[in-house]
């Protein structure tokens, strides 16, 4: 599995068991890596993406149904579970620290690689980061 996700400065998924922000560019940069074979997603996660119904997959048990090679966005749930089925890890960091009451629970400082790093402006944040890791052999 590919898994996306993004994280404030602290590594925050969620504030007040909501999502801390959302950017229009990111999301299509998402759709844009993922291509034809589209990206899987829980039911909160989908209700960005309407209009794009054709290139997700919506299940409440995505990490599990999403295989080898599949794209799979994150916001809400413990990714760790999962850790030895990810192939690659793209986290996207919003250079901002919000309060938060859910974090991304994989230390990327140990057991992965970081393989490249860019930013791009995105709709509602001047600066995104993408980080691509992958695990070390």
């Amino acid at each position: 599995m590919i898994l996306m996700t993004t994280i404030d400065d602290s590594g925050g998924l969620l504030f007040n068991h909501r999502r801390q922000s959302q950017d229009r560019v990111l999301r299509q940069h998402m759709l844009d890596l993922a291509g034809p074979s589209g990206i899987w997603m829980d039911g909160y996660t989908a209700t960005l993406f309407t209009g794009q119904e054709a290139q997700i997959h919506v299940s409440e048990t995505f990490l599990d149904d999403a295989g080898p090679g599949a794209y799979a966005l994150l916001e809400d749930r413990p990714a760790a579970p999962y850790a030895a089925q990810i192939e690659k890890l793209y986290l996207y960091h919003w250079n901002r620290a919000y309060p938060g009451d859910l974090f991304f629970d994989i230390d990327v400082t140990k057991g992965w690689q970081l393989v490249s790093t860019t930013d791009f402006a995105g709709s509602s944040h001047d600066k995104i980061t993408e980080e691509v890791y992958i695990p070390c052999k």
